[in-house]
């Protein structure tokens, strides 16, 4: 079973990464929703060289990729959103992508950041849109932004997926993170460009992180070699209390299928800042290994959290008893 931590900030330490390393952790997620493979390359060394130092031969590399997630533009400062106060989209506000405002309905709702924050359109214009905000927060450049029963066509790579991808087996990677799959033609685009940038060797993995991907879910496994369930998008496509019936089903068809699945999103949050989990979150990791699990990964309990050594410690070890009594 593979434990994945993600790259970030607060684990950018030698030490630290071999630590992280010596308490179980098989690979870790570079996030490039940010930033592209040659900025990163920098912290990708440093991961390498701990890897070699704790005695790692062939530590695993995944790098998620933008995809077709639309997100607010690059900020110079967090704003925050204040609740039944108004906050205007577009020109003059909120950076976003010119092309979602004509899709932005007066009465639809705007999820942004995983759902932290919640927004109602009160008005379109051309260039943009005013939103009363239903539930605030601080908003910070690059975030997500879902709308709700709304399909936007969005490509499935960027240019700058593109340009990873080229870069992508230079500097160790060992699988592709194709977020928001919508249909089996998503992954043959990803395979086709993998192909023709020399990584088709590499493993790609499918997230399911809405509805579509739920639907066609069983059409992904000629194309993927593992199925994450992403549970933070996930859950903003549905009320919350259906995700872990949605998590159960998708484990279920996965199992029949003999088709690898991750589960990530929140498997320690609170370990961002506590030194210990809670006992749900140690339950959430044991269920996730005993139902099948063949990776749990956590995000930014290790990116930006407080105790990234002792988060993999407690991710490992619970997930290595619910595999061990899986088999038992």
């Amino acid at each position: 079973m593979d434990i994945y931590g993600t790259i970030g900030p607060a684990c950018l330490d030698l030490n630290v990464l071999k630590e992280m390393f010596a308490n179980g952790m098989t690979g870790m997620r570079l996030n490039l929703s940010h930033i592209t493979i040659k900025d990163a390359a920098p912290m990708i060394e440093l991961y390498q060289k701990a890897a070699k130092e704790a005695g790692v031969k062939n530590p695993k590399l995944l790098i998620d990729m933008q995809g077709s997630e639309i997100r607010v533009e690059a900020m110079d400062n967090p704003m925050e959103l204040c609740e039944d106060k108004t906050v205007i989209l577009g020109q003059g506000g909120v950076p976003i992508p010119a092309f979602l405002i004509p899709y932005l309905k007066e009465g639809q709702t705007l999820l942004l950041d995983d759902g932290k924050m919640k927004l109602e359109v009160m008005e379109q214009n051309v260039n943009h849109v005013i939103c009363r905000v239903l539930r605030g927060g601080i908003l910070k450049g690059r975030k997500s932004i879902a709308v709700e029963n709304c399909a936007i066509p969005v490509p499935t790579l960027t240019v700058q997926d593109k340009e990873n991808l080229k870069e992508a087996k230079a500097y160790g990677v060992t699988g592709i993170m194709q977020p928001f799959v919508r249909s089996s033609e998503d992954l043959k685009e990803v395979k086709k460009a993998m192909e023709e940038t020399g990584c088709g060797d590499l493993t790609l993995l499918a997230k399911i992180e809405n509805q579509y991907g739920i639907r066609n879910l069983s059409t992904f496994f000629e194309w993927a070699d593992e199925i994450v369930i992403a549970r933070g998008d996930l859950g903003n496509a549905m009320p919350l209390w259906e995700l872990p019936g949605v998590q159960k089903r998708i484990q279920n068809i996965c199992k029949e299928a003999n088709m690898p699945f991750m589960v990530v999103t929140q498997m320690l949050s609170s370990m961002e800042h506590s030194k210990v989990p809670t006992r749900a979150e140690v339950s959430d990791i044991y269920n996730a290994a005993y139902d099948g699990a063949s990776s749990v990964m956590v995000t930014g309990e290790t990116a930006v959290g407080d105790y990234p050594a002792e988060v993999i410690r407690y991710l490992a070890n619970t997930a290595k008893e619910g595999w061990k009594d899986r088999l038992a």
